[in-house]
């Protein structure tokens, strides 16, 4: 049984903007309903990941696609993707689970560095499409497997840094961020000395 108390919103809020609001201007934001991602615009001076009813499994999700998308694609208005609510058809269910294979891989990895249980979503509780859910499952371990092998995206492995010097070495929020900012400092610094 996990102790849900563990995970709180201040904290995965802390975390993300302690390593990405200065350098991305980019915040993470408690929403009252669907995410989103909204672009710094004039009313806003920085980029924003709206997270959904407050829900910490979809703050770590929504941060996942933030740590996917290129510079191009975080200037557009839910990174320039489409999407459709519950109620897909079999084309377009096939569509979205193509496109969260990745996502739902990070978050796989976040969950696990946060040490906390991570579920699969394929969202499509209302639509006319069958859904094989544990081969959905199968295909988003896969990537996250790939992903340990390979290296993750430099963000998330920022963010991944993060969550494990806070969940499981225990260091102060302040310590998770530095741990975090190094991680990006170090690929930004490894990559210029090529």
């Amino acid at each position: 049984m996990h102790d849900e108390t563990r995970w709180t919103l201040a904290d995965i809020i802390a975390l993300f903007d302690g390593v990405f609001a200065k350098r991305y201007r980019t915040r993470l934001i408690r929403g009252d309903d669907e995410p989103l991602y909204q672009p710094a615009s004039g009313d806003n001076d920085y980029h924003q990941v709206i997270f959904a009813h407050g829900f910490y499994a979809s703050a770590l999700h929504e941060i996942s696609h933030w740590c996917i998308a290129g510079e191009q694609r975080r200037q557009l208005e839910d990174y320039g993707y489409w999407y459709l609510p519950d109620g897909r058809d079999a084309q377009q269910q096939s569509a979205f689970e193509a496109a969260e294979i990745a996502p739902q891989a990070l978050e796989s990895l976040f969950c696990e560095a946060s040490q906390r249980p991570f579920h699969v979503s394929v969202d499509n509780l209302g639509g006319e499409a069958e859904v094989d859910r544990e081969s959905f499952a199968s295909k988003v371990l896969s990537r996250a497997r790939r992903y340990r092998a390979e290296g993750l995206p430099r963000r998330a492995a920022a963010f991944q840094m993060a969550l494990q010097c806070y969940y499981q070495q225990e260091a102060a929020l302040d310590q998770a961020c530095r741990a975090g900012q190094a991680v990006l400092d170090y690929s930004v610094s490894s990559t210029a000395s090529r």
